[in-house]
């Protein structure tokens, strides 16, 4: 499919998606760390933090949002594709709950009150208890993969530019499926994407891509066309290092299937954080990756300083870190 808004998805040459996609940067291990999504529906504008910036009641928001990082998941604020009134104050809410861990599933419920979400057993999603998640809530169903699609212009413009036309043309080929999300992390690897449940995150993405992510997702697959560095940064339960490992065992093998890896590090001295990331830059660490058939190959990873860019649109250069993968014979 051919994106009918593409006339509209260019940015200004010193936009920071530009610059990284003119210096080739790897998106391998860039995924924000997340085991389980709150994704709800919140109509309207969004402000630089969309949680606290929005129709939904900021103090709503903010716990909501504190609620879910502080056991290891993330809150999205989520909206239709296509143009956003300032006028939407009330109605039904969509909320999606999602568990990303192992063996992914996602529940989709309606809400009248987003606040009724504070009395979620986070708890219990936080540990991928489905059977618990569902007693509690009823009314929710099962749900198929969804694709949230960062526009959250307020934070970096990338995401409006290049995010929303994409978001538009994939909704029309999947209706219901598609979603513009709030920050997704990432906006210099815009278009971003977060394919749900599974927190397959996604760089560079183009209507194309994101419908065919979308045809794969229900039987747990990637398309081919998104493994390698230019587009996969990484699932979202695993960290940076163990997500760059996997992605390049992906992109090597040709393994689509979202839940055959698993990740463990080597015990080795690793990567020390010091906060200086030059003096990290030549320090390596190793990850063994299994597939459920049986093979195993171990990967080296080192840190290595690539270029100096904007990693925000607006603003000074900063050095960019790559994770840079081989596997060990």
């Amino acid at each position: 499919m051919t994106s009918a808004h593409a006339s509209h998805a260019t940015p200004a040459p010193d936009a920071c998606s530009v610059g990284f996609d003119r210096a080739d940067i790897s998106a391998y291990g860039t995924a924000a760390g997340a085991t389980f999504f709150v994704a709800l529906e919140q109509p309207g504008p969004w402000g630089r933090d969309a949680a606290t910036q929005s129709h939904l009641p900021a103090g709503v928001g903010s716990s909501l949002s504190k609620a879910c990082a502080d056991r290891g998941g993330r809150l999205s604020l989520i909206r239709r594709p296509g143009r956003h009134a300032d006028d939407v104050h009330g109605g039904a809410h969509t909320a999606y709950l999602a568990w990303a861990g192992r063996d992914p599933w996602m529940v989709r419920l309606t809400v009248t009150d987003p606040a009724a979400l504070l009395e979620l057993d986070l708890d219990a999603l936080a540990r991928g208890d489905r059977e618990a998640v569902t007693a509690a809530t009823p009314d929710a169903e099962p749900a198929e993969p969804i694709l949230l699609i960062c526009t959250n212009g307020r934070r970096d413009v990338c995401c409006a530019v290049r995010g929303r036309p994409v978001a538009l043309d994939a909704a029309a080929d999947h209706p219901g499926r598609v979603w513009e999300a709030s920050h997704t992390g990432g906006h210099r690897f815009s278009p971003t994407g977060v394919l749900l449940p599974h927190g397959a995150t996604l760089a560079r993405l183009d209507a194309d891509l994101s419908a065919q992510l979308l045809d794969r997702a229900g039987s747990g697959h990637l398309p081919a066309g998104v493994l390698g560095p230019r587009h996969d940064r990484g699932r979202s339960p695993l960290g940076g290092p163990a997500q760059a490992a996997e992605s390049h065992v992906r992109h090597e093998e040709g393994i689509t299937d979202l839940t055959a890896l698993t990740v463990t590090q080597v015990p080795g001295p690793g990567v020390e954080r010091t906060g200086d990331e030059a003096a990290e830059a030549s320090v390596t660490t190793v990850y063994a990756v299994r597939h459920r058939d049986g093979r195993s190959w171990r990967v080296m990873l080192e840190r290595r300083a690539h270029a100096e860019l904007p990693e925000s649109c607006g603003k000074s250069p900063v050095p960019v870190m790559e994770w840079v993968a081989r596997t060990q014979s």
